[in-house]
């Protein structure tokens, strides 16, 4: 059986039980949200492990560590780590909730076009945080570390806190893995019809200076984190560009289609007038 995307409901809820299917759906959001913090908490060591190790190759064999100023630092950093954790965790079923609740106002067509925006969400997501924890930490830790040494006699040594370590880390993934999701913001003002591939081509210059802005305000003040997001965001910009492109030639051709279908039944609705 074919899949089927079934149109716009036909009930007409009232306003309160709109409100209280809100309520449902943020409750089972919160509550997986829970469930996943409490699951990560208990692994939160491990979590907390994987995110330290790009700083842990970064310093010499050996030498690394990471200290905690605050009696109570340790013990809120990982809870930290397992709210970090338990979103990313949560996601899915935060998001089929989301759907669940806005797809009964969506006709099918509008169904089909917004169910690859919600699929690409995600991955896009994923794929900057993993720039972002693969790539550009590693070489933005080692150029930090760079500055140990001596300075007017005095010895410098890095000495990272756990919980400046965890902000940074979180700015550097979301950072990278929000800025990733800018295909998606750009489709959906091109079908929204707010900004045309016409409107963003001639906007080029004005786009990389924007960008260049961005990835200078939201990563660490080092230009090789700012260089890192800055490409592949350029890149992503002329991607989406392109899709735009394949897009309004395959809405162009099926215009072209039903104008030839509505031309042939004129034709043929004329047919037995020109016979008699």
């Amino acid at each position: 059986m074919a899949f089927k995307i079934s149109d716009i409901d036909d009930t007409q809820s009232p306003l309160l039980d709109h409100l209280v299917e809100l309520r449902t759906r943020l409750l089972r959001s919160i509550a997986a949200l829970l469930v996943a913090f409490a699951i990560c908490f208990y692994f939160a060591d491990d979590i907390f492990g994987f995110l330290v190790r790009p700083l842990t190759e970064a310093f010499p064999a050996g030498q690394g560590r990471l200290v905690y100023t605050k009696l109570y630092e340790a013990f809120f950093t990982e809870i930290k780590v397992a709210l970090f954790a338990a979103f990313f965790l949560a996601f899915p079923i935060i998001a089929n909730q989301m759907w669940a609740f806005v797809a009964p106002g969506l006709y099918a067509k509008e169904k089909k076009a917004f169910l690859p925006f919600l699929i690409a969400t995600p991955i896009l997501f994923t794929m900057g945080a993993s720039l972002a924890y693969f790539v550009v930490m590693p070489m933005a830790f080692r150029w930090f570390l760079g500055f140990q040494g001596m300075s007017g006699g005095l010895k410098q040594e890095a000495l990272p806190a756990m919980g400046d370590y965890l902000s940074l880390v979180m700015q550097f993934i979301f950072a990278f893995g929000a800025s990733f999701l800018l295909p998606v913001l750009l489709m959906l003002l091109n079908r929204a019809g707010i900004v045309t591939r016409q409107q963003l081509s001639k906007a080029r210059r004005y786009v990389i200076v924007g960008i260049a802005i961005v990835a200078a305000v939201i990563t660490p003040p080092d230009i090789i984190s700012q260089l890192m997001l800055g490409i592949p965001l350029l890149g992503l910009f002329e991607i989406s560009l392109l899709l735009m492109w394949r897009g309004e030639k395959k809405a162009a051709k099926e215009q072209a289609r039903q104008a030839a279908g509505a031309t042939e039944a004129e034709t043929d609705s004329a047919s037995p007038t020109a016979s008699e």
